[in-house]
């Protein structure tokens, strides 16, 4: 390429798999962009004396063919696409020059203004590549394109870059978890999903702020409000997601925390499975590790516990419904994370104590963990009873049982906002 060319570069795409490329150099750029050749389906050839521990591990396990010496004239032979990545300026210079007599696409790392080929910055979006160049070589800058990349892709994602499908969409619904509370913790996926809905039915747990950002024409439904009529309130809520999807509606069940953690999201998974209805199931961060770490408790901590276990106190121990162990659980050396036990805490902590657990394990409860309003409440197996009436600590909240939560105590406490 000529060191003043004015003409622009041209963008295209290249299909590479089952194709020869060829990656000379083993390092940082090497492990960035190999990744992005191995999903393109190229038959990959590194030649390079010394690797990265993460590409070594891409040719260990059959991903790529490593070949452990110096780029030797001829190495790019029937290649389609070569990348010139090594420390060696030399071995650079040979491998650009080879690649320009035999017509290879040639991106080399060292020497842009040297290369037959850039690569842009490429992001990714519900199977659509966003790919951004500086078109010409004259004032080029790859972290203005990294920059326009993430604004394009973070639009996309997250519904605030406007582009509709036009293809007609299969309706069906969407389990989505929401996450704890802040409406930062959904997964992009659901985020994206939830920006795409012609329905949303969403539970008083979910990210409610999320449900301010979508377009007027969406319609929301809380799920706590659908007329039951005959119906118990969750076969009312399955029934209301098979009306709307059998109506052709794309429809986003937001659900707090993860729709299969105490969710009954299996529940609406088996209503819609019954009825032929397309289900897609978004995971979600669970409350019950990620409102203890907002509130700087580890549910694991070397030394102190090597296990979590999570509880629903829905019921009391006493409850004939109850199907919790809790001579078992009191047993154990790890942590307890109970969820929605805020009015049973005090007997729960009664059964604990009976079945063995110390009076002085120490308790937390962190009420509406991740939001604004977060607070935490410390107190000890033989206090925790009281202590939640005194504090009026109301629902939602998860409790932690265990020594985690001295841990927590003595470090400072992260701040998720």
């Amino acid at each position: 390429m000529a060191e003043h060319d004015e003409h622009p570069a041209y963008p295209v795409g290249l299909r590479l798999n089952g194709r020869r490329v060829v990656v000379v150099g083993g390092g940082q750029v090497a492990q960035r962009r190999l990744p992005a050749l191995i999903a393109a389906g190229a038959d990959i050839t590194l030649v390079s004396p010394s690797a990265t521990a993460s590409v070594e591990a891409m040719a260990d396990t059959g991903e790529i063919r490593w070949e452990r010496r110096r780029y030797e004239e001829g190495d790019l032979a029937d290649t389609w696409y070569a990348l010139v990545a090594s420390s060696d300026p030399a071995a650079n210079d040979a491998a650009s020059a080879e690649a320009e007599r035999t017509r290879t696409w040639c991106v080399r790392s060292d020497d842009a203004e040297a290369a037959t080929a850039w690569t842009p910055a490429t992001g990714r979006s519900e199977g659509i590549t966003v790919a951004v160049l500086t078109t010409t070589s004259e004032g080029r800058d790859p972290r203005h394109s990294a920059a326009v990349r993430d604004a394009i892709v973070e639009g996309l994602r997250d519904g605030t870059l406007a582009a509709p499908h036009h293809r007609t969409r299969a309706p069906g619904v969407a389990l989505v978890g929401g996450g704890p509370g802040d409406p930062d913790l959904i997964t992009v996926r659901g985020r994206r999903l939830l920006a795409e809905a012609d329905v949303v039915i969403a539970d008083r747990l979910g990210p409610r702020d999320l449900l301010d950002e979508l377009p007027p024409h969406v319609e929301v439904i809380d799920a706590a409000k659908i007329p039951y009529g005959r119906y118990m309130a969750q076969e009312a809520i399955n029934q209301a997601l098979i009306d709307h999807a059998k109506a052709g509606k794309s429809v986003v069940r937001l659900k707090g925390g993860d729709p299969f953690v105490f969710g009954r999201g299996m529940e609406e998974a088996q209503a819609l499975a019954a009825e032929g209805i397309a289900c897609t199931v978004v995971p979600g961060i669970s409350s019950s590790i990620s409102v203890p770490g907002a509130a700087g408790i580890p549910v694991t901590h070397r030394g102190v516990a090597h296990e979590f276990t999570v509880v629903s106190g829905h019921v009391a121990p006493d409850d004939p419904r109850s199907l919790v162990d809790w001579a078992a659980l009191a047993q154990l050396r790890g942590t307890l994370v109970l969820l929605m036990a805020v009015d049973k805490i005090g007997a729960i902590a009664d059964a604990l104590i009976a079945h063995g657990k110390s009076p002085q394990t120490p308790v937390a409860l962190v009420q509406e963990g991740t939001t604004a309003a977060q607070r935490r409440v410390d107190a000890t197996l033989g206090t925790v009873g009281e202590r939640v009436v005194a504090e009026e600590v109301r629902p939602p909240a998860v409790i932690v049982i265990g020594d985690v939560v001295a841990v927590g105590q003595e470090a400072p406490r992260p701040s998720t906002h």
